[in-house]
């Protein structure tokens, strides 16, 4: 479709209603991270104009968010003693999420089990609610979700009650203010214009957002010691995973309201090189932002220009607007950040847990309480490991349930009528349909070498095997072992693929003749019945 005036009408109107709609978040945003309102900004610039230009997402609007501003305070309260190293694992972190793109596992990013997501999501939603209660009572944060919880009584015996007055009301109508009014002006605006209001023209002793930097960023990172480079590394790769995994939710949602399909390799890599910028210049770690790109979709915006449009005005309004920004009481961002907070909560999620199946429910509860209890790099690593783990359980009951081992009655399988015994079944059949992994692969042993015991031949079937894994593979040849230990004839039917280039790779078919690998059924009776010394009807 050719670009006409209509689409850069939609571009502009979307990405100037949504610097309106970020701007008072990133504000929020930078104070909360600890590295000051400005970073706020910056980070949002940054990230905004390069995820734009060098994203795969054509409609995203890019900057701070809710759980980069907590990983951040993570980051500058517990692995940076200065802001250079903060500034550090921020850009180290951008460089990470670039090079997951560039190798081409960005898709893979998406895996993460939807429980781990919700969990951590709501988290980190808790602790941005705990955090911005101490200056919702006029007093400074105190640092992480833990720290402010302990601070909270002695808050309590001393409030402010100019703060509580400004955040009640900030939060009030960034709560109340109706989708319809959006239209014309965004609530979490309209909260902050409303709170400034209130503690330049009457509440005086609310404490303020104080000095703002005016014009462009400098340069402020430093070359940093190898030692501390090696250090960074974890927090920075937990940077890069949840910058990817919230961008890349955010791009999902851009497809569904537009129908489109994004790139998630070229996603990573145009957030990364924002990222890495955004540490280079005083900016706090940015991510896909869902509310601003949903504003710039609705407004009109169809295009990257809409992205870079708010990145350039994001620019305009912090090297014109610096000094405006200074009288902002600290209260009216606490309470659009409280109401941001609880939106960034999956309260969908949270009232049908009681419905969930137990594995899942454990999953998301543990992955929420570590996020608010211990830390964020803690949560997602357990989260993962737990929810890995009862998804393995899931799939070790449907795979054995795939699982066929059944004796072959020498009547039905030779034809013999004529049998000594009619009940006779020398012949096993072992067959695998479907897909064998690590998940059932210690359980095929303990479940089903007895039956290879009791025949004198055991036909393996693969035919219906799509695939296996390492695990699976070095099991059956365990198996195999265990065949042949009773003195049992193996025959191995259906082999192809990479189901049997995984079995050769482990070398599991070593006690198998060649011979006895055949195509069907139908031969391996044939070479049965010779094992056997059974004749045919034919034959007698």
């Amino acid at each position: 479709m050719a670009y006409d005036f209509r689409a850069l009408r939609g571009d502009l109107l979307g990405g100037i209603t949504a610097t309106v709609v970020v701007f008072p978040a990133a504000l929020a945003f930078g104070v909360a991270s600890g590295l000051g309102a400005a970073a706020g900004i910056y980070g949002s610039i940054a990230v905004g104009f390069f995820a734009a230009v060098f994203g795969g997402t054509r409609t995203q609007i890019s900057g701070a968010t809710g759980p980069m501003a907590v990983v951040t305070a993570v980051i500058v309260t517990t692995h940076a003693t200065t802001l250079t190293e903060a500034l550090t694992v921020v850009a180290l972190g951008g460089a990470l999420q670039a090079l997951l793109g560039l190798t081409r596992i960005g898709r893979f990013v998406a895996y993460t089990p939807q429980v781990v997501i919700s969990g951590f999501m709501s988290g980190v939603g808790i602790i941005i609610v705990l955090i911005q209660v101490l200056p919702f009572f006029g007093a400074p944060e105190a640092g992480g979700a833990k720290d402010s919880v302990n601070a909270l009584p002695s808050v309590l015996a001393s409030v402010n009650f100019s703060a509580v007055a400004i955040a009640s009301v900030s939060l009030a109508i960034a709560t109340l203010w109706r989708p319809r009014w959006s239209r014309y002006v965004p609530g979490p605006f309209a909260a902050l214009v409303v709170g400034t209001l209130m503690g330049v023209l009457w509440l005086h002793e609310a404490p303020v957002v104080g000095p703002v930097p005016i014009g462009l960023p400098g340069f402020a990172l430093e070359l940093p010691t190898t030692a501390f480079v090696l250090r960074a590394l974890e927090p920075a790769l937990i940077l890069a995973l949840l910058g990817s995994v919230d961008s890349l939710l955010t791009s999902l949602i851009a497809d569904t309201v537009t129908g489109t399909r994004h790139n998630p390799n070229r996603e990573l890599v145009g957030q990364g090189i924002g990222n890495m910028v955004a540490g280079m210049f005083g900016g706090m770690p940015g991510a896909g932002n869902t509310l601003g790109t949903l504003t710039n979709i609705r407004a009109g915006g169809a295009t990257r220009l809409s992205g870079a449009t708010y990145a350039i005005l994001m620019l305009v309004l912090v090297a014109g607007l610096g000094s405006h920004i200074e009288p902002i009481p600290r209260a009216a961002l606490a309470g659009v950040l409280i109401k941001i907070g609880l939106d960034i909560v999956d309260w969908r999620l949270l009232v049908r847990i009681h419905r969930m199946r137990p594995e899942h429910a454990v999953a998301m509860i543990t992955t929420l309480g570590i996020t608010v209890f211990v830390d964020l790099v803690t949560a997602v690593t357990v989260g993962l490991i737990v929810a890995a783990m009862s998804h393995a359980r899931r799939l070790e009951t449907l795979e054995l349930d795939s699982v066929v081992s059944v004796p072959l009655l020498d009547q039905t399988f030779f034809g013999t009528d004529n049998a000594a015994d009619p009940y006779a079944a020398r012949t096993g059949l072992f067959a695998l349909k479907g897909v064998f992994t690590v998940a059932s692969s210690h359980r095929l042993v303990g479940a089903f070498s007895f039956d290879l015991q009791k025949h004198e031949v055991v036909i393996f079937d693969f035919s219906e095997t799509s695939d296996l894994d390492d695990s699976a593979a070095i099991v059956i040849g365990r198996l195999m072992d265990v065949a042949v230990e009773s003195d049992t004839e193996l025959i191995v039917v259906g082999l192809a693929g990479t189901v049997e280039a995984t079995l050769r790779a482990f070398n599991v078919l070593r006690s198998v003749p060649q011979e006895r690998c055949v195509e069907n059924l139908d031969e391996a009776r044939e070479i049965a019945r010779a094992l056997v010394n059974v004749r045919g009807a034919a034959e007698t």
